[in-house]
């Protein structure tokens, strides 16, 4: 890890966030946040100018909107499919997906909703298939499922009945060069290829060293486990280890986001507080720290 001092900012405060990603191309910060896990959009240029202050006309201006009035947000992706930002949101029992309309709106603006699904979304993901079929594609408590959104009907994808009792669904990963159709659901310390039709598409199981507290694909092709001894590195195509890192000490540590060849990740601890952790992933998916 590179240590390193900086000055700290207070830019939102008494605001709790769940999740969030910068959109630098469309000058949003998106979030889950406050105590009724609502969608928030912050704009940076807002959010810049609380820093520099270097521009009244935006001082002037509020500096988020909310993202129609959903509360109970559990879960987002935001999905790019040519020049087209879909935002697909996991609810207490709904999934909705939503359009970015660019100037002169500058909002998401409504495009689908799914209520009353069998199962409570825990994650959620959007794919095209073949560049023509939008499909939803969420983790509950009991397996995988998908939504084919044209017809707004919601089928089984994956339920691995061959564990006892309810699963944790770490994450849910479309395949690249699989034009959408192939994805890698990983769930407890497993992960399994399926096609988009609920098919096994390799016999090949993705079995982590220990259970993760969080699963992440990454740009490199690979997806990395966060484990509580070590963190894990793995082929996205074949589940192979490809590198580990080992813990000094025990801890739960959760994926926050990549920018580049850096991965943030974050202790979670109780209190509420926590620390913030990068890696930087260089040739040959060595770990610099």
């Amino acid at each position: 890890m590179s240590f390193g001092q900086g000055k700290v900012y207070s830019l939102i405060s008494r605001r709790r966030f769940q999740q969030m990603d910068v959109l630098e191309g469309l000058n949003v910060l998106i979030t889950i946040s406050g105590k009724k896990n609502k969608l928030r959009l912050y704009y940076l240029s807002w959010l810049r100018n609380k820093i520099l202050h270097n521009d009244p006309e935006v001082e002037k201006r509020q500096g988020w909107t909310s993202v129609g009035d959903l509360e109970g947000c559990v879960h987002y992706k935001v999905v790019r499919y040519d020049k087209i930002k879909f935002l697909v949101i996991a609810l207490k029992s709904a999934v909705e997906v939503y359009a970015w309309a660019p100037k002169p709106y500058h909002k998401f603006m409504a495009f689908k909703s799914f209520r009353s699904l069998p199962q409570k979304p825990l994650s959620v993901d959007l794919t095209v298939e073949e560049g023509q079929r939008l499909k939803v594609i969420y983790g509950s408590l009991s397996g995988f499922h998908a939504i084919d959104v044209d017809s707004g009907t919601p089928y089984d994808l994956y339920l691995p009945t061959h564990i006892q009792g309810s699963i944790r669904p770490h994450a849910i990963i479309i395949l690249p060069n699989s034009a959408g159709t192939e994805v890698l659901v990983c769930y407890e310390d497993e992960g399994v290829y399926i096609d988009t039709y609920g098919r096994i598409t390799k016999d090949t199981v993705l079995q982590w060293g220990e259970m993760p507290a969080s699963v992440a694909y990454l740009q490199s092709n690979q997806v990395m486990g966060w484990g509580e001894k070590a963190i894990e590195l793995r082929s996205a195509n074949t589940g192979n280890l490809e590198g580990v890192f080992m813990h000094k000490k025990a801890q739960k540590l959760k994926f926050l986001c990549e920018r580049n060849d850096k991965v943030f990740f974050a202790s979670v601890q109780s209190g509420g507080s926590s620390q913030i952790y990068f890696m930087t992933l260089g040739q040959n998916s060595l770990f610099n720290w």
